[in-house]
C-alpha cells in the first residue's frame, strides 16, 4: 500500500536564522509534521479495516481526520520547499505580472496575504494560489487544515500562521513572525509551481 512519507528538509535546521530559529524547525519538521505524516497513515488503514469489515459507522470522522493530517502534511511539504536560506526579494518574471495583474501590486499582494495570514482566526495557514476556473491568483485562508479554500485551487505558496511555527522566538506576537517569513520566500520554487499549475 502507497503511504505518506515525510520529507528531508532541503536546508539545515539553523539555515534559517535569525528569522526562524533552528530549534523551532526542528521541532516542526521532525514532531509536528511528521505527526501528521502518522495520522493520514494510521487513519488509511482505519478505512481499510473499516471497509474490510463493511461497517461504515465511523466513516464520517475517519474521512474528516484523514483529510486534516493529509492537508497538513502537503501543507507542510510545501512550506518548507517554499522557504530558502537565499530568499527574499521580490518575485520576477511571469509571476510577479500575474501578481502585478491580479492583486495590482506587489505591495497589494504583500499587504493581503500578510494580513490573511496575521488575521487568521486560532491556528491556521495564509496561502497564496492559482485558481484554474478563472485562471487567476488568489489569497486563501485555511483554518486548522480545513475550509474557506476554492476547490480546484493549487497552493504556490504558504504561510504557517499555528503557534507551533513560531510561539518560542516570537511568542504571541504573529506579525512580526509574517514580516520575518517574507524574507527567507524562496521566490523560485513559488514561480516553478506557478508555471507548473497554469500548465496544467
Amino acid at each position: 500500500m502507497t503511504v505518506y512519507t515525510l520529507p528531508d528538509l532541503p536546508y539545515d535546521y539553523g539555515s534559517l536564522e535569525p528569522h526562524i530559529n533552528g530549534h523551532i524547525l526542528e521541532l516542526h519538521h521532525d514532531k509536528h509534521h511528521a505527526a501528521y505524516v502518522k495520522g493520514a497513515n494510521d487513519m488509511l488503514e482505519r478505512i481499510d479495516e473499516a471497509r474490510d469489515k463493511g461497517d461504515f459507522s465511523g466513516i464520517v470522522g475517519l474521512e474528516k481526520t484523514l483529510a486534516f493530517n493529509v492537508t497538513g502534511h502537503v501543507l507542510h511539504s510545501l512550506y518548507w520547499a517554499n522557504m530558502s536560506p537565499e530568499g527574499g526579494g521580490r518575485p520576477e518574471g511571469d509571476l510577479a505580472e500575474a501578481i502585478d495583474e491580479y492583486f495590482g501590486s506587489f505591495e497589494g499582494f504583500h499587504g493581503q496575504l500578510s494580513a490573511a495570514t496575521t488575521l487568521v482566526q486560532g491556528s491556521g495557514w495564509g496561502v497564496l494560489s492559482y485558481e484554474p476556473v478563472a485562471k487567476r491568483l488568489i489569497v486563501e485562508q485555511v483554518y486548522d487544515h480545513h475550509g474557506n479554500v476554492a476547490q480546484s485551487s493549487v497552493p504556490l505558496l504558504a504561510f504557517d500562521a499555528w503557534e507551533h511555527a513560531y510561539y518560542l522566538q516570537y511568542k504571541n506576537v504573529r506579525p512580526d513572525f509574517v514580516k520575518a517569513m517574507w524574507e527567507v520566500v524562496n521566490w523560485q520554487d513559488v514561480a516553478a509551481r506557478y508555471a507548473a499549475a497554469t500548465a496544467a
